[in-house]
């Protein structure tokens, strides 16, 4: 490890954060993941210096990145997303691409392949960002999560199905081929991950939960590693890997130890959320281009015309497509602004732009700053729109307590 002090530097972030987060909770719910990225921007080049990058750092980071995908992948329920709530879904999505590509290129000059950076990331859904908020207001389990599930799993399975086939570098044909039969070995999976579990794995599991054999979280580590793998393999965006671990994992875990998943599933957050999350947060806060987004004006422009892209991209066609059983003006935009925050998936796609020179170091930023402010407002408003037409009924307002989540 060539800079021992950052990795200690980022652990003493991730603490301070999410105390920073209960100290302003009494007066303002703020995100942690905002604290997070905030902080990893003062400790990083533009403004400290303190923190510096090496293989280590980047590769926590990664694996952050996709322990946060992998349990948007697992919260997916699949007996509730399915049918027209799914379809509606779908279909808000692939108007979301058209109308995110359409607007950029007009905001490129009909640059095609700046174009496809930038409409992608407008139609991306922070999935593991919202379902912990909700998780925390305990609006989860309702009707109006289940929704916001459906459409958000979407807005996280689209983008990256999106990259996956037009920025792997082959032609469409070829990269559509290669995901078909990616898609054919995860069905396999699938397939072998519904078949009962024989009985000692259910004991194996039980005997070594609360020692430190701890099988199962060996196990979902195993699964997270072989489809990360394989999607490497394929020479898809690992992120699709990620996704589909998450799932299956759950599908293991019903299927073969339903009366102890909630409990596997606290360590394997603990691991994520406690550890490998918010060391993609920080970094993502360390790399941020602060001096590109305040260079020449432009960029700091195009941050709140991304913002209000990011609601009328995706949020709009979320609205007008919400289920006909979810009849309030309130639930529906709050739906819409649900589905309009974003973050990860816009970290990931402007990496890619970064990398392949397609768009500039002010453009980028300037999308992942919109993405941050999504984060931070977005769900307070809908929160507000949520408590305005049915009152909080009791229920926990997100960042009241100490006892929260990741997000907030």
């Amino acid at each position: 490890m060539e800079h021992p002090g950052t990795l200690v530097l980022i652990m003493a972030l991730a603490v301070l954060a999410p105390l920073l987060g209960y100290a302003t909770g009494r007066w303002l719910p703020v995100p942690v993941v905002i604290f997070e990225i905030v902080l990893g921007v003062l400790a990083g080049p533009d403004v400290l210096g303190w923190a510096h990058h090496d293989q280590v750092i980047d590769t926590l980071a990664d694996l952050g990145l996709s322990m946060l995908i992998f349990l948007a992948g697992y919260e997916i329920r699949f007996a509730e997303v399915r049918g027209s709530t799914l379809r509606r879904a779908g279909g808000a999505w692939v108007i979301s691409f058209a109308a995110g590509l359409g607007v950029a290129l007009l905001l490129s000059g009909a640059d095609l392949a700046k174009s496809l950076v930038i409409g992608t990331a407008l139609t991306s859904t922070a999935l593991g960002a919202v379902l912990p908020i909700l998780r925390d207001s305990g609006r989860l389990e309702g009707r109006f999560g289940s929704v916001v599930m459906a459409f958000g799993s979407v807005g996280e399975f689209g983008p990256i199905i999106a990259m996956a086939l037009l920025f792997s570098g082959r032609s469409p044909g070829a990269a559509g081929a290669v995901l078909a039969v990616f898609a054919v070995v995860t069905a396999g999976a699938v397939f072998w991950a519904m078949r009962p579990r024989p009985p000692w794995f259910a004991r194996l599991i039980a005997v070594t939960l609360h020692s430190s054999g701890q099988f199962a979280v060996r196990f979902v580590m195993l699964l997270l590693a072989g489809m990360l793998g394989l999607a490497h393999v394929f020479g898809l965006d690992t992120l699709l890997g990620a996704f589909a671990a998450g799932m299956l994992t759950r599908l293991v875990l019903q299927g073969a130890v339903p009366e102890r998943s909630g409990e596997i599933l606290e360590r394997i957050e603990a691991i994520g959320f406690g550890f490998l999350v918010p060391f993609f947060y920080i970094v993502t806060g360390i790399d941020f281009d602060l001096a590109a987004l305040l260079d020449g004006g432009r960029p700091l422009l195009l941050l709140p015309v991304f913002l209000l892209l990011f609601l009328l991209v995706r949020g709009v066609p979320a609205y007008l497509l919400a289920p006909r059983d979810l009849t309030g003006r309130a639930s529906r935009s709050a739906l819409g602004l649900f589905a309009s925050t974003c973050l990860p998936l816009v970290v990931a796609i402007t990496a890619i732009g970064l990398d392949e020179k397609v768009i500039g170091a002010g453009e980028a930023a300037a999308l992942v700053a919109a993405a941050m402010v999504s984060v931070l407002v977005f769900p307070l408003l809908s929160f507000r729109l949520l408590r305005r037409e049915k009152g909080d009924g009791g229920r926990t307002v997100p960042g009241r307590t100490a006892e929260t989540g990741e997000a907030w």
